[in-house]
């Protein structure tokens, strides 16, 4: 009769790392397709106030941005404590928005212009004399679709 002989230890096959470049490949290029870039620094502080009814912008793409409020910490020496407004990147007067809404209306296309909308982002102690000024030369610029940034919040 024939004997089996069978082997005392079977070593078990190396796993193969041939296709780990394409993995990481893979999800590198998934981050960076879905991820997207912040377009400016905030350079101020905007606690925001709450609102009982709050309604989504439809197309953030045809929004300008207004920030106002206090300069954050690293602002603060050069600055001091008091509301600024802030177009893009950078700290500006009133006198400012007017070109600053003409630059936004050039950036869209004829037919988008109409639609644009003026979103003002204000902290909640900020002092009504600024947004009110601010208002008046959106009002000046022909800049009338003004959106008021908010949170969720109940009436209390």
């Amino acid at each position: 009769m024939a004997k089996f002989i069978k082997k005392d230890k079977g070593e078990t096959p190396g796993i193969s790392t041939a296709s780990l470049p394409d993995i990481v490949f893979m999800i590198l290029m998934f981050f960076m397709v879905s991820t997207s870039m912040r377009e400016t620094d905030r350079k101020v502080i905007v606690s925001m106030p709450q609102a009982s009814e709050i309604a989504k912008l439809e197309r953030k793409d045809l929004a300008c941005y207004i920030y106002i409020g206090q300069p954050t910490a690293q602002y603060r020496a050069q600055y001091g404590t008091e509301s600024r407004i802030q177009l893009n990147d950078a700290f500006r007067t009133i006198d400012d928005i007017r070109d600053f809404i003409a630059s936004e209306r050039e950036n869209l296309s004829e037919s988008e212009r109409p639609l644009m909308t003026v979103s003002l982002k204000a902290d909640k102690d900020t002092r009504m004399g600024i947004i009110t000024d601010v208002k008046q030369e959106l009002r000046r610029c022909s800049a009338l679709k003004i959106m008021y940034g908010a949170r969720q919040g109940g009436i209390k």
